[in-house]
């Protein structure tokens, strides 16, 4: 993948594609490369737009899932994106979530996976020990199903951040704030037609948090994928990317005649 990262103003993007905007939310890990495939399959239907989330850009006192969300709410008002179907991984998910609850008026569905907010098992309650290659290893391969996902590259960046003091201290914040805010109360405010696609061997968000998720938002529906980890959208992104265009183009069709 290599598409043109745009600026504007503070925010750093991609958009590409022409349609009603696919905006995507990485998680706390999360890169523009684990949307390759998404990027490359619906910029064909709609116009697909990755902002980079300032999750160790931010002071520490905004270093939140709520501070996340102003950025993203700032993001597509800046840009006055309508329709919006917002799509979220992981930490991305949650704030998705919290966007979507707290500035409905853009949005036209919510497409969660592997999505904290409910329950999430994260780095371990303590912190990162630095300069463990090994544990940072691990750490980084029970995030897929298949642990070869995990390919050296994306294990040195999680290694590099742990070992930046501030960043580390960062990634505990977003962390903790990611298991303060537990949204199980107010998802049943959703009215967005919500789509959950969740790896059956997900061991961050494991498939009980999936099905909690649709019994608590009103206008869901659960897909599960097979020999599948936290990041459905890197590991199986032909299954993933086929639920999700079915989902797009059922929003799409004209309601049946009585």
């Amino acid at each position: 993948m290599n598409y043109e990262i745009k600026q504007v103003d503070k925010f750093k993007f991609i958009e590409v594609g022409e349609g009603e905007p696919l905006v995507l939310l990485h998680g706390l890990f999360g890169a523009l490369s684990n949307f390759s495939d998404l990027i490359d399959y619906f910029r064909h239907h709609n116009k697909v737009v990755v902002p980079m989330l300032p999750l160790l850009d931010l002071d520490l006192l905004h270093t939140s899932v709520s501070g996340l969300e102003k950025f993203v709410h700032k993001f597509i008002e800046q840009r006055d994106y309508q329709n919006v179907h917002l799509l979220g991984n992981s930490l991305g998910g949650h704030v998705a979530i919290l966007h979507v609850l707290k500035h409905p008026e853009r949005i036209k569905s919510l497409i969660l996976t592997g999505s904290s907010g409910l329950f999430e098992n994260g780095m371990g309650d303590t912190y990162p020990k630095r300069g463990d290659y090994e544990y940072i290893k691990k750490k980084t391969e029970i995030t897929f199903y298949d642990p070869k996902t995990a390919t050296k590259e994306i294990v040195d960046e999680v290694y590099d951040t742990v070992n930046n003091r501030l960043k580390a201290i960062k990634i505990i914040a977003l962390a903790k704030s990611a298991i303060r805010n537990n949204l199980g109360e107010e998802l049943n405010q959703i009215k967005q037609p919500t789509l959950l696609i969740w790896g059956n061997n997900d061991a961050v968000t494991p498939p009980f948090v999936g099905r909690e998720f649709q019994r608590l938002i009103p206008n869901s529906e659960l897909h599960f994928i097979d020999k599948c980890g936290h990041a459905p959208m890197m590991e199986v992104p032909e299954e993933f990317n086929r639920i999700l265009h079915k989902f797009l183009t059922k929003l799409n069709e004209p309601a049946a005649v009585a």
